[in-house]
């Protein structure tokens, strides 16, 4: 960090069951557009808008975080979630920041645009969005420049990242909406596991550590594990 600039960390959260390369193109895309000094991936112990419980454990999705992060300067692997008891709100999460000496001014919660489209749906909200500034990447099939006609109401927060990522509109508020235009591959979780149980390969989908954590643990597969296989 830069002496005298005030620090700035990024936060993914996801359930990461498992991690992909869109998790990690995301959390680059918004280190890169902000100047962000790290990003940490958080781990969800409870993600609220699923219906269905991951299906690795806690500290199997915290173990691949960490093998992903590997070689990836800036990027954090961060257990803090699932150190919180219930569910995994942004908001309370954000919180838990605050009390830590973090002010929202340092805190970037990053989201992809298809995330983001619902964030009315999120615990606290429009609280939350007072919490720390939000940094939204484009995903496939939902570009950021479609997010001001999808929630007019926050349009006067959004702020387009590159030139004026070091600083906002005064319309913007103390903290802002940043609108980030960046390639993120499309890949999904369950497009994984789903993968896994045909016995496909995961080269184009996930880290190579990541890959073979899925294949000595047997995750997502109701073939046993190699190494189960020699008791």
């Amino acid at each position: 960090m830069t002496p005298g600039r005030a620090r700035r960390a990024g936060l993914l959260g996801g359930t990461f069951d498992p991690i992909h390369f869109g998790h990690l193109d995301v959390a680059e895309a918004a280190r890169l557009a902000l100047g962000l000094d790290e990003v940490r991936l958080i781990s969800a112990r409870v993600p609220p808008h699923r219906t269905t419980g991951a299906q690795a454990s806690a500290d199997q999705r915290l173990a691949m975080v960490r093998l992903a992060v590997e070689g990836h300067a800036g990027l954090v692997a961060s257990d803090l979630e699932l150190r919180t008891p219930g569910p995994s709100y942004t908001a309370t999460t954000l919180r838990a920041l605050g009390r830590q000496g973090w002010r929202p001014a340092e805190l970037f919660f990053i989201a992809g645009a298809d995330a983001f489209a619902e964030i009315a749906t999120w615990r606290d909200y429009p609280a939350l969005l007072d919490l720390a500034h939000f940094a939204v990447i484009s995903r496939p099939g939902v570009p950021v420049a479609s997010l001001p006609a999808l929630l007019p109401a926050l349009a006067a927060r959004m702020v387009e990242a590159g030139a004026a990522a070091g600083a906002r509109t005064a319309a913007a508020g103390p903290t802002a909406i940043f609108l980030i235009h960046a390639a993120t591959r499309d890949v999904s979780s369950t497009e994984i596991r789903d993968r896994v149980e045909a016995g496909a390969s995961l080269a184009d989908l996930v880290p190579p550590g990541v890959a073979d954590y899925i294949r000595r643990h047997g995750l997502y597969s109701s073939t046993p594990a190699a190494d189960d296989l020699h008791g």
